[in-house]
């Protein structure tokens, strides 16, 4: 967790730490994100396993140089069908994390990130769900048509219900369109949560030293319920957790 008061040493060993993990996601980018565009004529499963060399090494070095780490409570929840996970989010941490913790996925990311220059054109291939986030009811319906056709091509869909990054200790609204996409689907939901916010807050620089816990609910069977009941469950597992993992910390 990030202490509220720590030495002028120990801050300052934090700001080298985390600027040598920041040189480190850099040049990781500018030399897989040229691999990925390459690869775009071959399968999915390539460009994916490009990625996957990224994100590994970025958790590798946060591991390493920033002395964070991750411990997952749940793996035996995953289902072997893909579905729909609702996560909370408070870092940019869980949309790495995320791609090692689950089989292949895909991100409902701002249609803007696409068009930026190497990362946003790698990001592209990997088939994410760009939308327009000023066209809600387009946007609503692209993220259901959408999802449908990857659930179907076995990718897993990752939604952020709160819409937004969330510091920690806060909750957000919960939108349906996470539920009503697996409902459509007829596809479970996985609920989870994490505390990564305390070590790598929203838009911050500096990575603190410790463990995030991750927890990943039993899924949720669409079939049987109407999106808001989805997402009323959801979110009671979610933020139930969320305060369970705050007391322990």
């Amino acid at each position: 967790m990030q202490p509220h008061k720590i030495s002028s040493s120990a801050k300052l060993e934090i700001i080298l730490r985390s600027a040598v993990f920041f040189t480190g996601m850099i040049l990781s980018t500018f030399v897989i994100s040229p691999c990925m565009i390459a690869a775009r004529p071959f399968a999915f499963r390539v460009r994916w396993a490009l990625a996957n060399r990224w994100v590994r090494f970025n958790l590798w070095m946060l591991k390493t140089v920033c002395r964070l780490d991750f411990q997952v409570q749940g793996r035996e929840n995953i289902p072997a069908q893909p579905g729909v996970i609702l996560c909370k989010h408070q870092s940019a941490w869980e949309t790495i994390a995320l791609q090692v913790i689950f089989p292949p996925l895909v991100f409902i990311l701002k249609q803007e990130l696409l068009r930026l220059p190497v990362w946003g054109w790698a990001m592209a291939t990997l088939k994410p769900i760009a939308i327009n986030r000023a066209h809600k009811t387009a946007a609503l319906k692209q993220v259901l048509n959408d999802g449908v056709k990857r659930l179907r091509e076995g990718l897993w869909v990752v939604v952020f219900p709160e819409g937004t990054r969330v510091a920690p200790g806060k909750k957000g609204h919960y939108g349906a369109s996470g539920a009503m996409l697996a409902h459509r689907a007829g596809c479970p939901v996985v609920p989870v949560a994490h505390n990564a916010g305390e070590y790598w807050s929203r838009r911050a620089f500096l990575k603190y030293p410790g463990t995030i816990q991750v927890r990943i609910g039993p899924p949720i069977d669409a079939t049987k319920f109407d999106a808001a009941e989805i997402t009323a469950q959801a979110e009671r597992w979610i933020e139930a957790q969320m305060q369970e993992i705050s007391r322990a910390s």
